[in-house]
């Protein structure tokens, strides 16, 4: 059985479609909503206008690397995260053509989370096993710095978060400085892979929780005293990356031994990726796609809540 997954966040539009018999993605597709040259992000009006516009299209692309009609589940993010009273409008979109699309077929509609799903990705591409096992796991994003601990999707508890401004803020705001599109994470990556000067980053982390408040104006003191965007693009991921450093040795010390998996854009710069894997052995970091916003990990949960119904079918 193929099940499919929408995910309409504040930054992409996806699709994925997985297949349970095989174990594996089939195909997926994904668009980032249109941002103007120096701004920072979309109002929620604006955003649920575009997702409601891509939709089709991109449920057409995906109709040409899989076969749609096969689809037996369909699963959407329909807020940003498993607690009370998380919501952002944009998620209506997704919701909106997943039930549609459900309807029209028949077909059982799964609800989640784009946390959620984010962390099912995750978690599947570092090692399908972890989806059933205890996992330290970070979600460090444009709206999440959250080090969470997981114990099963239902059983996710936060054990830390930044008390102000997000690790992808903090890139987003240096990238649109230097006139960078939103968002701004791979061009602030492509710049500090330039820079081959020492850098030595900073962090402010009390227990499990941090602060990066402090990161942009440190950021923008460096520009004035002359510093070249790819130094203080390189100095921004480091200290990001010093941070949650620091953050998962604090949660290794209360819970020795457990994986821990990084998943969020963030996630996918390779000076973040290289500077914690040198520092704390046995970190899992995942290719790319599986990192940032997708609905892969929607899917991947569709498939696991359909296999559930469909035991429970079997067995009674």
């Amino acid at each position: 059985m193929l099940t499919l997954g929408l995910d309409t966040s504040n930054y992409a539009t996806s699709l994925a479609v997985f297949d349970t018999d095989a174990g594996e993605v089939v195909c997926d597709c994904k668009r980032f909503l249109p941002v103007r040259q120096g701004q920072l992000g979309l109002r929620q009006s604006d955003a649920l206008f575009h997702h409601t516009s891509a939709l089709p299209e991109l449920l057409r692309e995906l109709g040409s690397h899989a076969d749609l009609t096969k689809i037996g589940a369909v699963g959407v993010s329909a807020r940003p995260r498993p607690v009370e009273g998380s919501y952002m409008p944009c998620f209506l979109a997704g919701v909106s053509a997943a039930a549609a699309f459900a309807a029209a077929r028949g077909l059982p509609l799964i609800s989640t989370t784009h946390q959620q799903g984010h962390l099912a990705a995750a978690l599947f591409a570092a090692d399908a096993r972890l989806l059933e096992q205890e996992a330290l796991v970070f979600h460090v994003s444009g709206g999440t710095t959250d080090l969470l601990l997981y114990q099963g999707m239902e059983r996710i508890t936060p054990l830390g978060t930044s008390s102000d401004l997000y690790a992808g803020q903090a890139v987003d705001r240096l990238g649109v400085r230097l006139g960078y599109a939103f968002p701004a994470g791979v061009s602030v990556s492509a710049q500090a892979a330039l820079c081959h000067e020492a850098v030595k980053p900073r962090a402010t982390v009390r227990g499990m929780d941090c602060s990066l408040s402090g990161l942009e104006n440190q950021c923008i003191k460096l520009l004035e005293q002359g510093k070249d965007a790819p130094y203080v693009c390189k100095y921004c991921l480091l200290c990001v990356a010093e941070t949650l450093l620091r953050m998962a040795r604090a949660a290794l010390e209360q819970h020795p031994g457990l994986p821990v998996v990084f998943a969020g854009g963030v996630m996918s710069s390779e000076i973040v990726r290289g500077y914690v894997t040198a520092r704390l052995p046995g970190a899992r970091f995942v290719p790319g796609k599986y990192a940032s916003d997708n609905a892969i990990g929607v899917s991947i949960l569709a498939a696991r809540e359909a296999a559930q119904w469909t035991s429970s079918a079997s067995a009674i």
